[in-house]
């Protein structure tokens, strides 16, 4: 929730100045880059704690420690593999280490 308030407090920031940067006629694309310079300014002064928590956010979303997502062939794959295995208990799959070329 962290990322979203952030995310939204930066966009509103770079929709004020946008309008302020237009009304003092600056044109369009000098507004839209004075726009985010700015709001990337103040939300880096004076949003600090709001920030770092929006970091750990997204931190903790790529981190956490659970299994992957895998897809069907992934799954076919890994089944294909164990029955293999179980068939056969002298083969041995070792796809897992790095080839030394």
């Amino acid at each position: 929730m962290a990322f979203w308030k952030f995310t939204a407090l930066r966009l509103g920031l770079v929709a004020v100045f946008f309008v302020i940067c237009m009304v003092l006629q600056l044109g369009l694309l000098l507004s839209a880059l004075a726009a985010a310079v700015l709001a990337w300014c103040v939300t880096y002064l004076f949003a600090r704690d709001m920030r770092d928590e929006a970091a750990r956010t997204v931190q903790r979303r790529f981190t956490e420690e659970r299994a992957p997502k895998r897809n069907r062939g992934e799954l076919d794959d890994s089944a294909a593999e164990d029955t293999l295995v179980a068939e056969n208990p002298d083969v041995q799959i070792d796809n897992d280490r790095r080839r030394d070329a």
